[in-house]
């Protein structure tokens, strides 16, 4: 084949490509109404395991990167056992006395409290103990949003640099449930336990809120009637009354496409 001639065939399939891509993020009129009628901007991405089928609301908000907030808390789970931030969910920590926004964290916690109730200092002190570096490493083994841990070990999740988008989101859990990353099988047992949001004889959803800086989050997915579905939801958040919508929105979604 000539140059000219593999030019043109690189341009033909670099086409086709992208129309792919493009019909494959058409936007959901029915899931779009469920932002309109509640007056939110978000977005939120469904799609399945093998990624034949995708439904999605607001796909250049979907592609923009914003602050992960306690999502991170999924991946963080899996790093902080990795190095033996703590042995197990039942490990405690001691609460320092200082009282905190959040009643339900004023007390000693452990990993099988901290993460369904998403204390913050639980996760602060594990990553005080799992150290920069390390999540550096991490970051970039499991290709993590922007994969940023600055500038603060602490709050690089909630307030620093690290960034992710809805589309990076449901990526990352695809590789999570498939165990793709060189993570302990006991880990990823564990984590699957403490995600469990809800269980009933049809479905069992497993997922992580997050809010911060005006963002709220809602990324896990959904067992049902032998399928595995994902989902990322992000939203203005402008008020604490808001944050329901999170899972409202995303619950309802989930239910017009039929999937619960």
């Amino acid at each position: 084949m000539n140059k000219f001639l593999f030019c043109v065939a690189i341009s033909f399939f670099f086409v086709l490509a992208t129309q792919a891509h493009s019909e494959t993020f058409v936007e959901d009129p029915d899931i779009s109404n469920l932002f309109k009628n509640k007056k939110i901007n978000g977005t939120i991405v469904i799609a399945s395991l093998k990624g034949d089928k995708t439904f999605c609301h607001n796909k250049d908000r979907a592609r923009s990167r914003f602050l992960p907030a306690s999502t991170f808390k999924i991946p963080n789970t899996l790093i902080a056992l990795e190095e033996g931030a703590v042995a197990d969910e039942k490990e405690i920590i001691k609460w320092d006395g200082k009282n905190q926004e959040i009643p339900s964290w004023n007390k000693d916690q452990s990993m099988e409290t901290a993460f369904p109730s998403s204390c913050v200092w639980f996760y602060q002190e594990l990553a005080k103990r799992v150290g920069k570096d390390k999540y550096e490493f991490y970051l970039k083994k499991i290709k993590y949003g922007n994969e940023q841990a600055g500038p603060e070990i602490t709050t690089f999740w909630l307030s620093g640099d690290l960034r992710i988008s809805a589309f990076e989101q449901i990526d990352f859990l695809k590789k999570v449930y498939t165990r793709a990353y060189p993570f302990k099988t006991s880990s990823y047992e564990l984590l699957k336990k403490l995600m469990i949001i809800e269980q009933t004889s049809s479905h069992t959803i497993r997922a992580k809120t997050g809010w911060s800086q005006k963002v709220g989050w809602l990324t896990g997915y959904v067992e049902s009637g032998g399928k595995v579905w994902f989902f990322a939801t992000n939203m203005e958040i402008n008020t604490p009354k808001d944050l329901p919508l999170r899972q409202e929105i995303t619950f309802e979604a989930l239910r017009l496409k039929g999937i619960i």
